[in-house]
């Protein structure tokens, strides 16, 4: 039970308390802190620390929450712990309820100094769907992809919070026929629907990260916009993969899932043939989650990814991220590819949903789209199922595209 009125359907009661951050837009102050969600409420986590005298508050007093992050898992619980303590014992109400802000009033900023960054291409339905798409009459996948998660580094800097506009890219494209590439803005520009995970604990150089230490390593997971312009990809990838195709934005949600919330959505990952190499074999305690995602163009909407269906999961990924002995640091940030399902509504980007634009979709509000318009908004929302059957949610991550700015003269 709870003093704080919670509804049944929030997606963010006691079994959630993602953490963001965030600033209070009638409050004139100093930049972002840490903040908890709660309800339809941001609870200001430095001010209740202040408050009941808690050598934590310098952990929250801050713009970003990589301070929290390193702190480790026993502080990750222990917090959790003590906000759940805060919201449900009537003793604590008179300096608690103070410090929640409507969610209304605040603005939401980049979580965390993201690190580095880095995009695997985990679900076997898109990597299948995109090489028949590419490379049709041959093989759906390369020789490696069933022996390990797929990756690339990507663009830290380029990592935006969800609401930030989204600038049309320009680049070199080339299309069937040309006999050279052009210089322009993009004309096949997506979305992909991704989970990311958020790095606490770093590890040394040289020392891989084993399977078992992930829930160790990793806070929790976010909402991920990889926008990809597919013309500028396509003339680019070979022979070193993408670059700035996908490296004028990222687009994360504001609130990040701690793994502990996640306890009631863990789900065995589908077989996998051939048996990976020992240092990727989950099967004593694999890390495949059963999340819900929704995506919406124009508040239309046009695809519900299950993430369940991931080949490889997010252990996984982290294990082979260190394997060669590459170092993670908090703050770092890796998302999960492209999340798609086996039907025709569960594909999580417009490469897939048009077949490349051959295909265009048909939306709701009656336009079609082969890619993206100036104008158009993408949302990505996700779901979980908590530990008692509660609802987890993710919230969303939103971007709006904007045209590519005007060519000097």
């Amino acid at each position: 039970m709870t003093w704080l009125d919670v509804p049944p359907d929030t997606g963010f009661g006691l079994a959630n308390l993602p953490f963001g951050i965030f600033s209070n837009r009638l409050v004139p102050g100093p930049g972002g802190r840490v903040g908890a969600a709660v309800a339809g409420r941001v609870l200001d986590m430095a001010a209740v620390a202040d408050d009941l005298r808690l050598p934590s508050r310098d952990l929250f007093a801050e713009p970003a929450l990589n301070r929290f992050l390193a702190a480790g898992p026993t502080v990750w619980r222990e917090t959790r712990e003590r906000l759940a303590g805060w919201l449900t014992r009537p003793a604590h109400r008179a300096v608690v309820e103070p410090h929640l802000v409507p969610l209304g009033e605040v603005a939401l900023h980049l979580p965390f100094a993201v690190a580095d960054y880095v995009d695997f291409f985990a679900s076997r339905n898109h990597a299948e769907n995109v090489g028949r798409i590419f490379r049709p009459g041959g093989a759906p996948l390369h020789a490696n992809w069933l022996h390990l998660p797929v990756g690339y580094h990507g663009r830290s800097a380029s990592v935006v919070v969800s609401g930030t506009p989204v600038t049309r890219p320009s680049g070199q494209r080339k299309e069937p026929g040309d006999q050279e590439p052009v210089f322009g803005p993009s004309v096949r520009l997506d979305f992909e629907a991704e989970v990311g995970f958020v790095v606490g604990v770093p590890s040394a150089h040289g020392e891989p990260v084993p399977l078992a230490e992930f829930p160790e390593r990793v806070f929790g997971a976010c909402l991920v916009n990889d926008w990809s312009a597919r013309d500028i990809q396509s003339f680019e990838t070979v022979p070193l993969g993408p670059f700035l195709a996908k490296a004028f934005a990222t687009s994360v949600s504001p609130w990040v899932v701690p793994l502990d919330a996640l306890s009631g959505a863990r789900v065995a990952p589908p077989a996998r043939d051939p048996v990976p190499l020992p240092y990727l074999r989950d099967d004593a305690d694999p890390w495949g989650l059963d999340l819900s995602l929704t995506v919406r163009i124009n508040g239309c909407l046009v695809s519900e990814p299950p993430f369940a269906t991931m080949y490889w999961t997010p252990a996984q990924m982290l294990a082979h991220l260190t394997s060669g002995g590459a170092p993670v640091r908090t703050g770092d940030l890796y998302a999960s590819g492209t999340v798609s399902g086996p039907g025709r509504g569960q594909l999580g980007c417009l490469l897939e949903l048009t077949r490349n634009g051959a295909e265009p979709l048909d939306l709701a509000d009656g336009t079609r789209r082969a890619f993206l318009e100036d104008g158009d908004e993408v949302v990505i929302s996700a779901t979980a199922p908590g530990p008692a059957g509660e609802l987890i949610s993710f919230g969303e991550v939103r971007g709006r595209v904007i045209p590519s700015p005007a060519p000097a003269s």
